[in-house]
């Protein structure tokens, strides 16, 4: 069985996922989504000026030797563009893989460790009251556990994942138009004195049961998230995101000696070798890689195995920069992983998505569920892909009050 070519699709409904379909001489072709936010046309280029020309003639069965070929072949490993790459690349061979088998993928890992995965929402609000609408209607949808954030009184703009106005708090995705950046100012003591409070707010309104996540989203020093640590112990968070940059591994070290509270870092991990001591060390209790630009499902399978050693569990990012074929791949993972913990999810399921990437995975009462379909379970429309055209975007940037750059 041989790769006999592969294309690259950039486009989709408000997002510009980028999709690689491989074709094989025996009419089975594979998925992958390479999808690197704000960033599509980077691992877009590299997949077709230089991985697609290594991959033709490549035997497809080989998703082992062929991800050591790109990956060790690299003499610049690692980073967000060629893991992304690798991993559409991989996707797409595991997609093969299950079709050749007639198995959905969770079936090759081992069998299910469990029938559906529970998901989060992400609640928000331009104030807190505003924020307690947002929760209440993914409570009333069953949503199990919600990711709270809210604005904060007095800071000079809306912070992360944050809409400007009232009202903006259903299904709230943030703008990322524009290839200049918007400018996001930041009080690091207007949040430390207000958010506490109110996650204990939010805790005696929705009681006990509601699984409350929150993201600092790395805007706090190693000391200060020690600190927002200990004062929101009472709040008893599912877990606290991102509490503080995570390049220094050993940062987390003064915040598990200050407080218990559950951690999960990882979004912007590209490697094992990004993550290793944090497992090791049992600085987090979840680990939030991506299947895209982690590398594909060879490689954060064994992350995924790594942290079982260790008590901790996963929560595979799930920004709706993820197209569903990286979802679905996450899905299979899910529903294997022994040390499973939860999968963040925004809203894919438009007419608009649904049409270009048609599956029978479905979301219910806040659990995602992958159907039996061979491989990963999804399909591409190629010509539902021509409606859309490249659309630049960027994060937004942060800085503090006096004009210091910081972190987003």
């Amino acid at each position: 069985m041989k790769i006999t070519g592969a294309e690259v699709f950039v486009g989709g409904p408000k997002k510009n996922y980028v999709t690689l379909k491989i074709m094989t001489d025996q009419g089975i072709y594979g998925l992958g989504d390479a999808t690197l936010n704000n960033r599509e046309t980077l691992p877009a280029k590299y997949l077709t000026d230089y991985l697609i020309p290594n991959l033709i003639g490549m035997d497809p069965r080989n998703s082992e030797d062929i991800w050591q070929f790109f990956y060790r072949g690299t003499y610049f490993r690692r980073g967000p563009i060629a893991m992304a790459a690798f991993g559409a690349i991989d996707m797409a061979l595991w997609d093969i893989k299950g079709k050749l088998a007639n198995m959905p993928l969770y079936q090759l890992f081992g069998g299910k460790s469990r029938d559906g995965a529970m998901t989060y929402a992400h609640a928000t609000g331009a104030d807190l009251p505003d924020l307690m609408d947002s929760i209440a209607h993914y409570v009333e949808e069953g949503y199990q556990a919600v990711r709270v954030q809210c604005g904060i009184p007095g800071m000079p703009t809306a912070s992360y994942a944050v809409p400007e106005e009232k009202g903006e708090n259903k299904h709230y995705i943030s703008d990322f138009s524009g290839i200049r950046p918007k400018v996001e100012i930041w009080d690091t003591d207007k949040y430390m004195r207000y958010m506490p409070d109110a996650l204990m707010e939010i805790r005696e309104r929705f009681g006990p049961d509601l699984k409350i996540l929150h993201d600092v989203h790395h805007r706090l020093t190693p000391r200060e998230a020690a600190q927002f640590a200990k004062e929101v112990e009472p709040a008893r968070l599912f877990w606290l995101e991102d509490p503080t940059p995570a390049e220094d591994q050993d940062a987390l070290r003064m915040l598990r000696q200050h407080s218990t509270v559950p951690v999960a870092i990882g979004e912007v991990f590209n490697s094992i070798y990004d993550c290793n001591k944090l497992i090791e060390n049992e600085l987090i209790d979840f680990i939030r890689v991506a299947v895209t630009y982690a590398g594909g499902i060879t490689h954060v399978k064994r992350i995924v195995d790594l942290a079982g050693l260790h008590h901790v569990r996963t929560g595979f990012h799930g920004a709706p920069s993820h197209s569903p074929i990286s979802m679905a791949a996450q899905g299979h993972l899910n529903a294997w992983a022994p040390n499973f913990g939860i999968q963040e999810y925004l809203v894919l399921g438009t007419p608009e998505c649904d049409a270009l990437f048609p599956s029978d995975h479905r979301m219910e009462n806040g659990m995602f569920y992958v159907s039996d379909a061979p491989g990963l379970g999804v399909d591409f429309d190629e010509k539902e892909v021509e409606k859309y055209e490249y659309v630049a975007g960027s994060h937004p940037v942060v800085r503090l009050t006096d004009g210091t750059m910081w972190d987003y």
